[in-house]
């Protein structure tokens, strides 16, 4: 009789426990803490014009920075920002020292299995830059060249494969550190998203492009697993940003007319 006593209180424990939980609150998501902190803590790649770069008074400024403006005031809050690049957009993400990564982040299956990406709000290939005097004309003349190339990018991975004889010069960020590199001419080529280096040929004459264009990445803005409330907002703010025409004219701001903007979707 004693244990069967014992057993009814243990079932009836439990039971209240399991009723005490399902009562609970869930626990706040991810928007729910950037409301409450009253800011939200957005990394930026601030290495290259026009995706991000700082201006004269040492403000963030460029194509990603505008939209990361837009989507903390969708959030409500002002937004504080962080210069990321290469691995670190990733792994501080992941160490919950920032909230969102709006940083020309390719989505890649890779780093789809890491963290989430929103529908795409950007697209853009690789494309190869290269001191007009090196007459480098193909992917295969790189074999043997000083190639720059951004640490821990696609575009590293991409050159592995296409010209693995290049002489890989890494640097954290390809702007100002890669284009440095060029413009003191310690560095035959480089290769990165063809956005920034579409936009730098056209501002220093020593430099040319190869016309092609390889591949088209969609890019989206990153976050940590795990919360398909915040997925749900970003993914809201991005399809009305493409779809008001806000996308087209924060292209052409930093573009121009010249360019058309990729063609994207709200649906993604």
């Amino acid at each position: 009789m004693l244990r069967l006593r014992s057993r009814l209180a243990c079932c009836t424990a439990a039971a209240v426990t399991l009723l005490m939980t399902a009562a609970m609150p869930a626990q706040a998501g991810r928007i729910e803490d950037i409301k409450a902190r009253g800011y939200v803590r957005i990394g930026v790649s601030l290495g290259g014009e026009p995706i991000g770069f700082r201006d004269d008074r040492n403000q963030p400024v460029g194509y990603d920075v505008d939209v990361a403006r837009q989507l903390a005031a969708r959030l409500g809050v002002p937004v504080r920002f962080s210069d990321v690049s290469g691995d670190a957009r990733i792994s501080m993400l992941r160490a919950n020292q920032l909230d969102l990564v709006v940083a020309n982040v390719s989505i890649t299956p890779q780093r789809a299995r890491i963290v989430d990406f929103s529908i795409p709000y950007n697209a853009a290939g690789l494309r190869v830059l290269s001191q007009k005097k090196a007459r480098i004309r193909t992917l295969a003349d790189l074999n043997g060249k000083r190639v720059v190339v951004g640490r821990g990018t696609t575009a590293s991975a991409f050159l592995k494969k296409a010209a693995p004889q290049a002489q890989f010069i890494y640097a954290d960020s390809f702007s100002p550190d890669g284009v440095l590199l060029l413009l003191q001419r310690r560095a035959d080529a480089g290769i990165e998203d063809s956005s920034l280096l579409d936009y730098m040929a056209s501002k220093y004459d020593q430099f040319e492009t190869l016309p092609e264009m390889y591949g088209n990445t969609p890019i989206g803005i990153a976050m940590a697993k795990g919360d398909p409330a915040l997925l749900a907002f970003v993914n809201g703010f991005v399809a009305d940003y493409i779809r008001s025409g806000a996308y087209a004219a924060n292209y052409r701001k930093w573009w121009g007319t010249k360019t058309a903007p990729p063609a994207l979707t709200p649906g993604g």
